[in-house]
């Protein structure tokens, strides 16, 4: 993976800091409905469709922008994780993340397949939702467990 395409490192911190808490507040609200939470705002909406409503396009519309934000800044903040230079940034370390971001999509596209053959209804475009992160989410697990593992064989080896 080029380095002129990775962040500068003081980007990790801003994407954990707004990785943990939208991952948090994310899973709250995909498992309940905390109307306090709601922030409602008049949002640019290519296409916009209601249930029993006639669809808008090109239009502003008020609608609930919650789910929209707290998406948006584990986006940012998962892409600051895992885009980021490492402060020892090498050779071993650019192998070491494209081998885990290779894993990730391995990983992310079997599971994919399984949802396809297993899961149907309303319960598969729950199961897509989720899968526009999970790239990003296998991505960072496996490269920060990659990396811890090593820093304990190499600490045990000194």
């Amino acid at each position: 993976m080029s380095n002129k395409l990775l962040l500068p490192n003081k980007y990790k911190l801003v994407g954990w800091c707004l990785l943990i808490p939208t991952t948090i507040l994310g899973i709250l609200l995909s498992f309940s409905n905390f109307e306090a939470l709601q922030f409602k705002g008049k949002v640019f909406a290519i296409v916009h469709h209601e249930l029993f409503e006639k669809s808008q396009f090109l239009e502003f519309v008020e609608t609930d922008i919650t789910n929209t934000v707290v998406g948006i800044l584990f986006i940012v903040g998962a892409m600051f994780v895992g885009f980021s230079k490492e402060k020892k940034e090498d050779e071993f370390i650019a192998k070491l993340r494209l081998s885990s971001l290779l894993w990730a999509v391995w990983v992310n596209y079997s599971l994919l397949l399984l949802s396809f053959l297993f899961i149907y209804g309303t319960a598969f475009l729950t199961v897509m939702m989720y899968n526009m992160f999970t790239v990003l989410i296998i991505f960072i697990v496996r490269f920060n467990y990659i990396l811890y593992k090593n820093s304990k064989t190499v600490s045990d080896e000194k």
